[in-house]
């Protein structure tokens, strides 16, 4: 196991094959302050880079809130507007390196999910949310839109609520979600962790190499046209069945007995 990154704001617990990342200044709701960030793709970036970690928990510290959005204090600073601009930056690259990771994400959900912190969530494959979470866009309220959010809520969302979220800035529930196919899991607080580690463990018992190309797969061709989809899906298709992990898999389905993943 490769040593682990020195973080101040997250923590991370990579034992086993599933890792967790926790966001961890709970006093303040888990804001997605600049060091935060930083320290988020250092987390994920382990995780990418260590073999033996096969799916991923995100979630947040305390019972408030997974992550209650940016951390506004940055916007009364001394900073110029540029520097603010570009500092910014580290978000879309945190965005960009989730969707690149070649390995599952779970978000547990164990409280609001607000602003920023709820396109973390949306940046997730799958979430797990506790029953009485939140989420919303409420940027519209202080005069600031959810330009970067918009990237996944118009992916995984209907055109017309992603509007009504980001021009009303309402609060909608985990349950109301659900309906929409956004959250994957409703609980209870006294559940979340075990549906949680039920989801991961299920997800990490999976070839890490499939995972791995299959996921890729998914997320490039997000914005393709159907042709170009397909015909870049046909050639994916015989790369796949190439690995040793698919003949493995197709000789124990025949052989009647569960398949022993190498990920290669």
């Amino acid at each position: 196991m490769t040593p682990r990154p020195e973080l101040t704001e997250v923590l991370l617990d990579g034992d086993g094959a599933v890792a967790t990342i926790t966001l961890n200044r709970p006093d303040q709701r888990n804001p997605l302050s600049g060091a935060m960030i930083r320290d988020l793709r250092s987390a994920f970036a382990w995780c990418k880079g260590e073999h033996d970690v096969a799916a991923v928990v995100l979630t947040g510290a305390g019972d408030r809130a997974f992550c209650a959005g940016a951390d506004l204090s940055a916007f009364s600073g001394e900073q110029s507007v540029l520097d603010l601009h570009f500092g910014r930056h580290g978000l879309v690259e945190l965005f960009l390196e989730m969707t690149e990771l070649g390995k599952p994400i779970v978000g547990r959900i164990n409280g609001h999910a607000l602003a920023g912190g709820f396109g973390l969530a949306c940046a997730c494959d799958l979430m797990v949310s506790v029953d009485t979470a939140t989420f919303g866009t409420p940027e519209i309220n202080v005069g600031v839109w959810p330009m970067m959010i918009q990237a996944f809520l118009c992916r995984k969302l209907p055109q017309n609520v992603v509007l009504e979220m980001v021009m009303l800035g309402d609060r909608w529930s985990a349950e109301q979600l659900h309906g929409f196919g956004m959250v994957n899991r409703v609980t209870s607080a006294g559940a979340l962790d075990e549906e949680t580690r039920a989801l991961a463990a299920k997800l990490a018992e999976k070839s890490t190499a499939i995972m791995r190309l299959g996921r890729d797969a998914f997320y490039h061709q997000w914005d393709m046209d159907l042709k170009a989809a397909l015909e870049y899906l046909h050639g994916q298709v015989t790369l796949v069945t190439l690995t040793e992990d698919s003949a493995e898999g197709r000789r124990a389905f025949f052989e009647k007995r569960k398949p022993e993943f190498k990920g290669r």
